[in-house]
């Protein structure tokens, strides 16, 4: 898929494609175009190591600091992993990543990794005992002091349906690494890769995957079935769910967002989905208010005529509420808002704008007039996917704050009437927006133009 068919994914106002900075050893802005890596979030960076572009392995290490939207390329030391595709991995707490097993392009593995954040330095975890044989496309979830690893392809071939225990990976507690094979009562899943687990409240929701069945194994199978490990009984539950569900597949993503879960993409051997659902509880207020939107795929049997009635679907689906809103809930990031009625404070007294300069020119002892100028210069030159989530909140302010300034020094901050002291009635239609959450995305490049015709000072 090249990058020009991405604009169909965001129309439905909730995708947004940061522009980011940074280089690597190669001078590349960011790591090269890969598939079945590690992305693990700790706080507001994003740690990607290893995956496969064409036929290579990779064993470069990256991180993206979400804050700034800057990409590093990280020297790490100790014991370093070789490169390979299909590993799993999980955070351990706020400093460290945990990453068993993938595929090299010769062996499955089984071996595990901790990497330190802080240091870089990766350790090869030295475990005693019965090791769970190699395997790739497999699921590592941390669960309290525990990593617990589900499935997986083997060595030969064979899908697996074990699930083990990895203790040791807390130091404060002393233990000795080791592995433990669980055997859980209950509707236990079928033999499995692919599929994703996910931690949620008291329970580990996993869902699809790849098996095979026949005899012999002859033909593959794509499950759509939701499978829950409950965390108080310690057994597996089936999970019962309306009959209008996702269709079958594995190598997707599924993300708990409090209560519910989001569910992205995936493939069933012949198509790729770009689709997006919720599963959420049957109280959820979320499901009396949004409609189950159509799936999106590639596939090559597909025209263009219905790709096109597809996007004019999912944007409908979309129309009510605020974008903005949701995205900021699902990326649970916080965003400046202004009150409930419009005031319009000096810059002096606007803390998060002076923060904000701070932190995008890297200099805390400004003046307040210089920090001012600096942050405007900033979002001059900015483009609309350039601007962080983060700062839609304070350029808004900044915005009414210029606009009170310039044109309506004469009728005062608090006008009834946006027609009030402009000389084009419709030239600034966000000034008197108390919320930023009322935004969509769609009005983020009308607010930038509009605030670069302001004067800045």
């Amino acid at each position: 898929m090249d990058r020009y068919s991405v604009p169909k994914y965001s129309e439905n106002k909730l995708w947004f494609q940061p522009e980011c900075t940074g280089s690597g050893s190669d001078g590349q802005t960011g790591p090269s175009p890969r598939a079945f890596h590690i992305a693990i979030a700790i706080d507001c960076h994003m740690f990607v190591f290893g995956g496969r572009l064409g036929s290579k392995r990779l064993g470069d290490f990256w991180v993206l600091d979400t804050d700034i939207w800057q990409w590093s390329e990280l020297t790490s030391f100790g014991d370093l992993p070789s490169p390979r595709d299909f590993a799993a991995a999980s955070a351990v707490g706020n400093h460290k990543i945990v990453m068993y097993g993938g595929w090299d392009g010769k062996k499955w593995l089984s071996d595990v990794f901790v990497l330190d954040t802080m240091s870089l330095e990766w350790t090869e975890l030295a475990v005693s005992g019965t090791l769970p044989p190699p395997r790739c496309g497999h699921t590592a979830t941390m669960v309290e002091k525990r990593l617990l690893v589900y499935g997986g392809r083997g060595g030969g071939g064979p899908i697996m349906s074990d699930l083990w225990a990895l203790k040791g990976l807390i130091e404060e507690d002393n233990e000795s690494p080791g592995w433990t094979l669980l055997k859980l009562p209950g509707q236990a899943p079928s033999a499995r890769c692919g599929h994703t687990v996910t931690s949620g409240g008291h329970s580990l929701l996993m869902f699809g995957g790849h098996g095979t069945g026949g005899w012999l194994s002859r033909y593959d199978v794509y499950y759509n079935d939701c499978v829950v490990l409950d965390r108080v009984s310690v057994q597996w539950k089936r999970l019962a769910t309306n009959s209008e569900a996702p269709s079958a597949r594995a190598y997707h993503s599924m993300t708990s967002i409090g209560s519910r879960y989001l569910l992205f993409g995936g493939f069933d051997g012949k198509v790729t989905y770009g689709d997006l659902w919720w599963l959420v509880p049957e109280d959820d207020p979320i499901s009396k208010r949004l409609s189950t939107s159509p799936s999106k795929v590639i596939d090559e049997s597909q025209n263009a005529s219905e790709a096109s009635g597809l996007r004019s679907e999912t944007k409908e689906n979309h129309m009510d509420g605020s974008a903005i809103s949701e995205l900021t809930k699902k990326l649970n990031i916080s965003i400046s808002f202004s009150g409930d009625d419009l005031q319009i404070i000096p810059e002096s007294e606007d803390k998060e704008f002076l923060e904000l300069a701070s932190r995008i020119t890297g200099n805390s002892t400004l003046s307040n007039k210089k920090a001012a100028q600096a942050l405007r210069e900033h979002w001059r030159n900015s483009n609309p996917r350039s601007i962080a989530l983060k700062e839609i909140g304070v350029l808004l302010r900044d915005y009414q704050r210029l606009i009170s300034r310039h044109h309506l020094a004469n009728a005062g901050s608090h006008l009834k009437s946006a027609e009030c002291g402009f000389t084009e009635k419709d030239t600034y239609r966000f000034y008197h927006i108390t919320n930023a959450s009322e935004l969509r995305m769609s009005d983020i490049p009308t607010l930038l133009t509009e605030y670069k015709q302001l004067p800045l000072d």
